[in-house]
């Protein structure tokens, strides 16, 4: 009680391996310490094994174990957790923990701002009048809002209704630093069995689940791979990452055709060091706020083919940096790789130029600034 620092209360609904939590985590870390204090509540669960990345020893972490359905049975509880730790900010994130800022207002945090990293995977084009609604009936409770991308931006004003004086847009950052390009030749991946220099390794990271698609990237690995000229033969795909889709995954790869040229690498802790030693990334979502995985790609100094949701045109120059596809176009896919796979020049002056915009625009410290300025002029207001 004695600490004068204003404490930010990050809500969110689960606090495990994912780009919006990647995001809380870098924001607390870098964060300077003596502008605010910080604690972590996740309706479900924080994971313990996630939670070990925020590197303050100050951040409390909270699992208030929401069982399904309404979270307005949750709200007395939120109630009294607010009025026991007196958050100055409350900021949760995306629509399963929007109604929070009910209880909070109720409570008397002053501040509450509602962060929006991505659409849900049961609405990936933000088209459900349903959750268009719910935002709705929240906006009068919510101080604040941040949109991770301009569609989402454009989506809170001209759909929802917001007041376009009441967002800001603020863009993900990356770590430069842990995100680099390989330096001379590209390092071999543990444990992947394609090592060989001549091979292009293809690569993706991200949760196995419908809305990230890796299924249509494995469709249009199958086309590349079907050609016969060198380039499409010393192409070799890598897919990082687990979840729910695994055996829909893996069903696709046995009935590919080249399954020998594809490896599953499973959850990764090394997504740094198995991002340089990929030659191409690719994302294939179908639904995209903001990429982390993108911004980490081009730090490492990697050409992104991705799919033209969301915030990937934000990201990605098409033409400069890398490639933008519809989603769920598999021939599309295949043509933008065959590009990459046959020509050498062509991955390293677009990975390079990726690298000079992430480092021009996406830093973390950048963001973490946009963050500190609004935190601020929110309190002083």
């Amino acid at each position: 009680m004695s600490d004068p620092r204003p404490l930010v209360m990050h809500l969110v609904y689960s606090f495990d391996v994912g780009g919006l939590e990647n995001g809380v985590v870098n924001l607390i870390n870098r964060m300077p310490p003596e502008r605010f204090r910080h604690m972590v509540v996740a309706l479900t669960q924080c994971a313990p094994a996630f939670c070990a990345r925020i590197t303050r020893r100050d951040v409390e972490f909270l699992s208030l174990h929401k069982p399904p359905g309404q979270g307005y049975k949750l709200y007395p509880k939120l109630y009294r957790l607010f009025r026991r730790y007196r958050p100055a900010i409350l900021h949760s994130r995306n629509l399963a923990a929007l109604e929070a800022v009910v209880p909070a207002r109720a409570a008397g945090v002053p501040v509450r701002i509602h962060g929006e990293h991505g659409w849900e995977e049961s609405d990936p084009r933000g088209t459900r009048r349903k959750f268009r609604l719910l935002r709705r009936v929240y906006q009068p409770f919510v101080t604040h809002y941040i949109a991770l991308s301009g569609d989402l931006e454009r989506y809170l004003v001209d759909r929802v209704g917001v007041p376009a004086a009441r967002v800001s847009r603020i863009c993900n950052g990356v770590d430069t630093a842990r995100f680099q390009p390989a330096d001379g030749l590209r390092p071999s991946i543990a444990g992947c069995p394609f090592s060989s220099p001549d091979q292009v390794l293809i690569g993706t990271v991200g949760r196995l689940q419908a809305v990230k698609d890796q299924l249509t990237l494995v469709r249009a690995f199958a086309r590349l791979a079907a050609q016969r000229n060198p380039a499409c033969e010393r192409a070799r795909l890598v897919i990082a990452g687990d979840g729910p889709l695994r055996p829909q995954v893996e069903a696709e790869v046995r009935a590919s055709g080249c399954a020998d040229r594809i490896w599953l690498a499973g959850e990764r802790k090394d997504v740094p060091e198995f991002m340089r030693g990929l030659d191409v990334f690719v994302l294939p979502s179908i639904s995209e706020g903001i990429s982390n995985t993108i911004l980490e790609a081009m730090a490492s100094g990697l050409p992104v083919v991705a799919t033209d949701v969301g915030g990937n045109g934000e990201l990605v120059v098409a033409g400069a940096t890398g490639t933008l596809v519809p989603a769920a176009d598999p021939a599309a896919m295949a043509d933008a790789l065959m590009c990459y796979a046959a020509d050498a020049a062509l991955r390293q002056n677009h990975g390079a130029a990726g690298r000079k915009r992430v480092e021009a625009e996406f830093s973390l410290d950048g963001m973490v600034g946009r963050y500190v300025d609004l935190y601020q002029q929110l309190l002083h207001a």
